[in-house]
């Protein structure tokens, strides 16, 4: 990072960038064409970033000698990358062919592969009704229970892909650990034709485990047949004895590897619930949509890698120009869960202060990611966008063809979103908006009166994602492509992008929290604050 601070360079071109308008780079012809790349049927245009080919080419610069191109190549050979709980990072090997996975994994590519050949059969057995529940009727529903990477993906692809859900089943997801979640989920479920789904590495998530705890009551007292869980439960995890005390039949517990982090891990036996609602042959499209983005990752020059390029941009507004934020917003209904899955896969990955050697680092690391579908955002918080002294960088993300039969609804749709990006960074001067005010009729004292309030500092930074229309290689090219991005940025802000442990210490406490809940004696490290929240909790439960 010594690039953005001590580079004398480089600190003059980020004075010039923030004294300049993005408008006023499209005076040097053939921008766009410069500023954009096509990967993976996919198509980035980043030529309304505040970003010059020289400054572009001094952040490749930085890039290469920083070896990234060597780090590159340890993620997808199995370095252990993820040096904190010593692991590899692997989930790319989860979505390349077979030559690949033996290449890498060794002989454990063969457990990898009868895994996802298991995983197929059950799709295929349950959706011919070869596989039942215990009173012998055929499946209709599904319920996938996990939390955080165990959630997330299924979320975005079951939303995300719902016009290729052509399996006949129902596929709903639990996480929350509100009863309120629970109950809801319960009351569009039957227990004879529902399919549970237990996701956990460890086994030991307390969220996913009460819920599941909750979900085994119900089945049996529903059905009143132990067999229940043994005949129409699965579960994702590395910990098949306590699966097993679970009540699960061993032959139903499919594994989960080190290797794949869980905000990664859809592409794994993870993805079944997914799998289940699009099919086979879809599931195989997303993941050969997620490989091509790898070649392409993999192989191609920095001037033209499309997650390097999003990387390296992103850490120009980062820690060049000081935007603390990332808006993400697609403008597809579909992709709603998309802006929720990359707060997940971006801000644990890189939300940290310490390098992977431990070491305070002097530099910000990831921005808060934040969006929705893009029409609900105008008309929510694209108002602070245009409007306050913040600038906040932007992805949009639209397919040219929708999925439905409305096409002027699509066409305007589509225009929204190209108006937004040219919005967001032409803004509007005092002067404009007195113009526009005059044109419309305005009286000299609404002018004056009205003028400054409809001005827009504009000059915030985009880019715009296309595909021709969302399928399953798409989609899972664009999860790819922000993995990726998300890795290049770690390894340049020389963070662990692959532990958690912030997330731990609520786990911890929360520990503490009930014990003391039940007996208020508990040695503890709570404040007075939460002490008394504590006890009114208590108090209260005690008068019901």
């Amino acid at each position: 990072m010594d690039f953005f601070t001590e580079n004398s360079i480089v600190k003059k071109a980020v004075v010039c960038a923030k004294n300049r308008s993005i408008i006023s780079l499209f005076d040097v012809p053939n921008r766009v064409d410069c500023f954009s790349v096509s990967a993976a049927e996919l198509y980035l245009d980043y030529s309304k970033q505040n970003i010059t080919k020289v400054e572009l080419e001094y952040l490749i610069s930085w890039a290469n000698d920083n070896a990234l191109a060597q780090k590159i190549n340890g993620m997808f050979s199995g370095e252990i990358i993820n040096n904190t709980e010593q692991r590899a990072v692997l989930h790319t090997v989860l979505r390349a062919p077979s030559s690949v996975k033996h290449q890498v994994l060794g002989k454990e590519a063969t457990e990898v592969e009868q895994t996802e050949q298991y995983m197929a059969q059950i799709v295929d057995d349950i959706c011919q009704g070869k596989l039942t529940g215990v009173t012998g009727e055929k499946f209709t529903d599904v319920l996938a229970i996990g939390i955080g990477g165990s959630y997330y993906g299924i979320k975005v692809g079951l939303s995300a892909l719902h016009p290729y859900h052509s399996t006949g089943l129902k596929v709903h997801v639990l996480a929350n650990v509100d009863g309120a979640a629970v109950t809801e989920k319960l009351e569009t479920l039957h227990a004879a034709t529902t399919l549970v789904v237990i996701i956990s590495k460890t086994f030991t998530t307390q969220e996913t485990l009460l819920n599941a705890k909750a979900i085994k009551r119900w089945m049996l007292a529903e059905l009143n047949d132990t067999n229940a869980i043994a005949k129409q439960w699965y579960a994702v995890s590395s910990n098949v004895e306590k699966a097993k005390s679970f009540g699960l039949n061993t032959e139903n517990i499919l594994p989960m590897w080190d290797w794949v982090g869980g905000r990664f891990s859809l592409w794994s036996a993870v993805g079944l619930p997914l799998a289940l609602a699009i099919g086979n042959k879809h599931f195989t499209e997303l993941k050969a949509g997620a490989y091509a983005m790898d070649q392409h990752f993999k192989t191609t020059s920095f001037d033209q890698n499309m997650p390097v390029l999003m990387a390296l941009i992103g850490m120009w507004n980062r820690n060049g120009l000081n935007y603390q934020s990332l808006a993400v917003l697609p403008y597809d209904h579909a992709l709603r869960a998309l802006p929720g899955y990359l707060q997940q896969t971006d801000m644990e990955s890189n939300g940290k202060s310490v390098s992977k050697q431990g070491e305070k680092l002097n530099w910000v690391t990831a921005p808060i990611v934040f969006g929705q579908e893009g029409t609900n955002g105008q008309h929510a918080f694209m108002q602070l966008m245009h409007q306050s002294d913040e600038i906040i960088p932007t992805d949009f993300i639209v397919a040219l063809q929708g999925t439905s039969d409305l096409n002027e609804h699509h066409k305007v749709l589509v225009a929204n979103c190209f108006a937004q990006s040219e919005a967001l960074m032409q803004g509007k001067n005092l002067t404009q908006a007195q113009d526009e005010l005059i044109a419309n009729g305005a009286s000299k004292e609404e002018v004056s009166r009205l003028a400054s309030h409809k001005t827009m500092k504009g000059n915030t930074p985009s880019n715009t994602l296309l595909m021709q229309s969302l399928t399953p290689k798409c989609l899972g090219a664009i999860l790819a492509l922000y993995e990726h991005k998300i890795f290049v940025q770690g390894s340049l802000w020389q963070v662990n992008s692959y532990d958690q442990w912030g997330v731990e210490l609520g786990k911890q406490l929360s520990e503490q929290v009930l014990a003391l809940m039940s007996d208020n004696s508990t040695s503890h490290q709570m404040s007075p604050s939460s002490v008394k929240l504590i006890e009114t909790f208590v108090q209260k439960q005690t008068t019901n």
